[in-house]
């Protein structure tokens, strides 16, 4: 069997693989090129791949040896799961394993945000901390504030727990949910109550742009909106317009749209917006977690066994 790993990763996952494929890794930080990655999947039987991988019906008739494809990601946009289906190929995920650590930096990311934590590193290392300023870099309190969870799935439910213990009060918004922890509300009445918004939903045809012109012209004028969901959540253009009439009293993406923001992008213009790449379940451990589970969803299908998360287990009765 051959397994692709389509980005450098742990030296461990590798070896686990090692014992039951022979393994070719493209060896960068940079993905594939599109070209790359269907020359790369050639004559493999399985990948480890990531989002910015696209497994669609192209790529699948272009490797028809391919019965196994493993996400090393919760989110799985990137992968057309009926076409998968529909050639009897395994498409995996690893979630679970990134829902607490996804949601810590959610709430770092919110602090940082409301306390105008970045601007004011910025400054003192760039030489502008010359005294204490009583009214400079002024943040807002979170205590009592009203946060907006838009999806209370896993990470989500995880965030409104960490920031009710914080003193918020906690709304949400998901129709799959039924919790009665916390107060339900529709997406429209949340974004027009919350004095924080939280997004926590997956990127479908649905959630798609559903931050556009007039979900931004809802909100508070003061209102925060944190997003380490996808950045398709968010009509990017129709964010930029609303920084510029002066609405929003900050904003922190952990995901843009596009992916990388290039570097003359008008949002890192704004004070008050913190842009960061992508890192929500960056730690040592959470990777090297997800990078495990990756494996063993791909071992797992290639040899007969039931992955720990497949998205399409119908095909697994067939391989």
């Amino acid at each position: 069997m051959r397994v692709v790993v389509t980005r450098r990763i742990d030296s461990d996952t590798i070896n686990m693989l090692k014992e039951h494929a022979d393994v070719t890794t493209w060896d960068s930080d940079l993905p594939p090129s599109r070209e790359e990655l269907i020359r790369l999947l050639g004559d493999a039987d399985g990948a480890l791949t990531l989002l910015t991988d696209r497994i669609d019906a192209e790529l699948l008739d272009a490797t028809p040896g391919l019965r196994a494809v493993s996400n090393l990601a919760v989110g799985y946009d990137n992968i057309d799961v009926e076409a998968c289906t529909k050639r009897l190929v395994a498409a995996c995920t690893t979630p679970d394993v990134l829902t607490r650590t996804t949601a810590e930096f959610t709430v770092a990311l919110m602090f940082a945000v409301a306390r105008q934590i970045v601007p004011a590193a910025i400054a003192a290392r760039e030489g502008e901390w010359l005294t204490w300023y009583p009214f400079r870099f002024l943040g807002r309190d979170l205590e009592g504030a009203t946060l907006g969870v838009v999806g209370l799935g896993r990470i989500g439910a995880t965030v409104a727990t960490l920031m009710q213990g914080f003193g918020m009060r906690v709304i949400y918004a998901d129709e799959r949910s039924e919790s009665t922890e916390f107060e339900s509300a529709t997406v429209t009445d949340l974004l027009r109550r919350a004095d924080v918004v939280t997004l926590h939903v997956p990127l479908t045809p649905e959630t798609r742009l559903m931050i556009d012109d007039e979900a931004l012209a809802s909100m508070k004028p003061d209102a925060l909106l944190i997003n380490t969901a996808r950045g398709g959540v968010i009509d990017t253009d129709a964010l930029v317009r609303a920084l510029e009439r002066g609405r929003l009293g900050g904003v922190g993406l952990d995901v843009t749209d596009p992916e990388p923001l290039p570097v003359d992008h008008p949002l890192y213009g704004y004070e008050r917006v913190t842009i960061v790449p992508h890192i929500a379940s960056a730690t040592s451990v959470t990777r090297h977690r997800m990078s495990s589970l990756a494996a063993q969803n791909l071992i797992a299908v290639l040899t007969g066994g039931d992955p720990p998360h497949c998205l399409n287990p119908e095909v697994l009765a067939n391989a």
